[in-house]
């Protein structure tokens, strides 16, 4: 897969420009934090469990080799098959191996984000397979040609005028009005239902695994995949060793806290449990299902100062109420994870040469981290990760020569102040007549956007505060 995240700069201020774009991602920045909030208020203890869920995960990452051991028997003795790959391009080549082994032609694809960061699906389209993403909003940006815009809404870029004339351009059916929602989602229902029946091999992803039991959680509001794991022969499972938990108690805490988080649901339409191949007695199910446990750097992340990233859930939270991502939307991030929590496992997952602008798309609010289900310290790993890349020396020099200037400018605090105060002055003179600069040198990449408000007049607050001591001690 392309990574595009050394361009972030420019692909954030291309996306800065597309009003209809960024007005639906106005839209999304205010509604879902409100049903989170709701959510989260209306279950009770919310912080108590994400709390809980904390001490679990972090003792499960303690413990790793102990619960994947555990979820390898278990899951054997249900009758899987369970692959452990070191990278990307393992995973692929398992994944066509068993579709080779199998004759098959079809696959039937839920939603996996761990697939999206391997290009699963550029593999098994090169080595002439049919392969259809089964989850609406994956489906329409395949058939768009794009990449998901968001973790949990793929599609959230794109406006039902947008699906409508995508719907009608793809699928051959006559003339039809699809002027509302309903009549979209009926007509990629129809459309669907036959690829289901016709799949050869199902994939599909994973939001946990329960080691007592060597079975896997998804969680899904459409019920594609149950129909990508039950109808075709073969199941094939692709996800990372960090979702492995010791209990099915601790996955059900787990899903609490996702939708809530995700959606603001109390409950998704689907939660279902995938324990193993079709038994003599059972009517439907996989004659044969793999389980691919995907590493790719996380045992590297697992033994660093990181390691906390690896306890994310994927609710897409912190990306709905960042508002870099409200403002420039996914596709700007350049790879699989956008928002803050992408800015952190980008570089953490690639490198940090090539993702270094990520970690500086960050205003330091800190809503990523009240909101996270998971309590990840985003603002703190992506602070640290400014630090290693200042470490490594990937700024241009003339960025590390201004932020030494600085440095040494706070060192000498008489002198600062008196530069800042001149610096204001002169702005405030110069800009006195129009209230605010098109143009300022040193300052394109904020005037290249919007315009920069002149000083308003009065000096800088230490000038002001100073003067308002001396005549509060006059009056004394």
């Amino acid at each position: 897969m392309k990574l595009a995240s050394n361009e972030f700069m420019q692909a954030s201020s291309a996306a800065l420009l597309e009003e209809d774009k960024a007005q639906r991602r106005s839209l999304i920045g205010q509604f879902l934090p409100l049903a989170r909030d709701a959510a989260a208020s209306a279950y009770g203890d919310f912080d108590g469990l994400r709390a809980h869920l904390k001490r679990v995960r972090r003792h499960t990452m303690a413990h790793l080799s102990h619960y994947l051991e555990q979820f390898e028997e278990a899951a054997v003795q249900h009758g899987n098959q369970v692959h452990f790959v070191a990278d990307a391009e393992q995973l692929n080549s398992k994944v066509l191996s068993i579709c080779q082994a199998h004759s098959a032609r079809r696959v039937a694809k839920g939603k996996s984000m761990v697939t999206e960061e391997t290009g699963l699906n550029e593999l098994l389209l090169k080595a002439g397979l049919d392969v259809l993403e089964t989850d609406l909003g994956e489906y329409i940006i395949q058939q768009a040609g794009e990449t998901p815009s968001h973790i949990v809404g793929p599609a959230l870029h794109k406006s039902l005028a947008e699906i409508r004339q995508l719907f009608l351009d793809k699928h051959t059916l006559g003339d039809r009005d699809l002027e509302t929602v309903s009549e979209v989602v009926e007509e990629a229902r129809g459309v669907l239902r036959e690829k289901f029946l016709a799949a050869d091999v199902g994939i599909i992803g994973a939001n946990a695994l329960i080691a007592e039991h060597g079975t896997s959680m998804l969680v899904t509001n459409e019920g594609n995949g149950d129909l990508c794991a039950n109808l075709p022969p073969v199941l094939i499972v692709c996800t990372t060793f960090e979702r492995v938990l010791p209990r099915a108690e601790d996955a059900m805490a787990l899903q609490r806290l996702l939708v809530r988080s995700a959606t603001g649901q109390p409950q998704t339409c689907y939660t279902s449990f995938y324990t193993g191949p079709r038994r003599e007695d059972d009517v439907d199910g996989p004659l044969e299902t793999h389980i691919i446990l995907l590493d790719n750097r996380r045992s590297d992340i697992l033994a660093s100062d990181y390691s906390e990233m690896l306890d994310c859930i994927r609710c897409g939270a912190c990306l709905n109420h960042c508002p870099i991502y409200i403002g420039v939307g996914g596709h700007a991030y350049g790879w699989v994870y956008p928002g803050p929590m992408g800015s952190v496992l980008t570089p953490l997952l690639t490198s940090l040469e090539q993702a270094h602008h990520l970690p500086n798309a960050c205003t330091s609010c800190g809503r990523c981290a009240e909101v996270c289900p998971a309590n990840i310290p985003l603002p703190d790993l992506l602070r640290d990760l400014r630090q290693d890349e200042s470490v490594q020396q990937l700024k241009p020099a003339r960025w590390r020569n201004g932020l030494r200037l600085h440095a040494w400018l706070l060192r000498h605090p008489g002198l600062y102040r008196n530069l800042t105060g001149w610096t204001m002055s002169v702005l405030g003179l110069l800009g006195k007549r129009r209230g605010a600069f098109r143009r300022l040198p040193f300052a394109g990449g904020w005037t290249g956007q919007r315009d920069f408000p002149a000083p308003e007049g009065g000096g800088t607050f230490m000038r002001q505060y100073a003067a308002r001591r001396r005549r509060g001690g006059k009056r004394g």
